[in-house]
């Protein structure tokens, strides 16, 4: 692919040999020669002079990099766009391998592909040129919508509704029971988990989530949402449009997050916690009750300024500790001359 060819598919202000030849993209420690990398923080920059790319995306001309250069607004996000360009992409069988199990009346739109031991169950609408791999089990009356791609082992359970452009990966549970039970007679009882779940556009799921079924109503997650690997969001859970949740996310039942928030790792969410959109909550925290826009730390969650400041505290504590104690003791010494 020529350089100008790159240029143009990404949107940017070449500065070298529009004829050069570049054929992948690569990080800065990894680029070989005739690659395209980025640079996107300046402490890299000696890393990135250095490498055998042929070409960097940056946001500004830098005159050290004496490589080709394509300037764009935002270089992460063009080099993403190479990373898709460059891949090589599976190749997808269109039709129902005869060894899947599809059921009468399934409706399935043109171009979609399903793999060998699928299972699909009544009822299921699935729509153009999604794919579905093997061991995916689909239950009754769920709605895929087009271009979704399901990877091997997910389950999806009945009532569920997909967008267009969903990605599930692999391990991942949609639709199973949320967790609710009521106490009589000495005994847990089972609360029926009749709900279902809704799941927007362009979302994509990480492997081994488990998303739960509502109590009544739906738990619905909404577009552009992007999920990481074994997240946890229980019944009844609303999830906004575009927000990041990260690894071990867990997100207990009828809680309600807004659109553009991020949850770091292992972030615990009790039940009928209300998050505000743009709202960041750093890794480890513990959300209750209602969370104003803001960067949010700790368990239970402070402003992040706060949460600093009291971790400054905290590694002072057995210092101080010792200096209350040998205060003490002279008080006590003083105390006693005294009397």
């Amino acid at each position: 692919m020529k350089l100008r060819e790159v240029a143009e598919v990404i949107g940017g202000e070449l500065r070298g040999n529009p004829e050069a030849d570049i054929h992948g993209a690569a990080g800065t420690l990894d680029v070989k020669e005739g690659e395209i990398t980025f640079l996107e923080d300046l402490r890299l920059l000696k890393e990135c002079a250095a490498s055998d790319a042929s070409c960097v995306i940056v946001r500004d001309f830098i005159p050290e990099i004496e490589k080709y250069q394509i300037i764009v607004k935002n270089p992460r996000f063009a080099f993403a766009r190479l990373l898709e360009l460059f891949s090589i992409k599976p190749s997808h069988p269109e039709g129902i391998h005869r060894m899947a199990y599809v059921a009468e009346g399934v409706r399935i739109g043109k171009g979609v592909s399903i793999y060998p031991f699928a299972y699909i169950s009544e009822g299921t609408v699935i729509g153009e040129r999604s794919v579905i791999y093997p061991g995916v089990f689909i239950g009754n009356n769920t709605t895929l919508g087009a271009d979704c791609i399901l990877y091997p082992n997910v389950t999806v359970r009945e009532g569920v509704t997909f967008g267009h452009r969903v990605i599930v990966h692999a391990g991942a549970v949609i639709g199973s029971d949320g967790f609710g039970y009521v106490l009589e007679g000495g005994a847990h009882k089972k609360i029926p988990q009749v709900g279902g779940v809704i799941i927007g556009d362009d979302v994509e799921i990480g492997a081994n989530v488990t998303i739960d079924r509502a109590t009544t109503g739906n738990t619905v997650i909404g577009n552009g949402t992007k999920i990481d690997n074994l997240v946890q969001i229980a019944h009844n859970v609303t999830v906004g449009e575009h927000s990041i949740l990260v690894a071990q996310v867990g997100i207990a039942g009828s809680t309600k997050i807004g659109n553009f928030v991020m949850l770091g790792g292992q972030v615990g969410v009790a039940d009928h916690a209300k998050i505000d959109d743009g709202c960041m909550v750093g890794a480890q925290s513990g959300v209750r009750g209602h969370l104003a826009k803001g960067i949010h730390t700790g368990s239970p969650t402070i402003p992040h300024k706060e949460f600093l400041k009291a971790s400054i505290l905290f590694a002072k504590l057995p210092e101080m500790h010792r200096r209350i104690k040998r205060l003490e003791e002279q008080l006590g010494l003083i105390k006693g001359e005294a009397e």
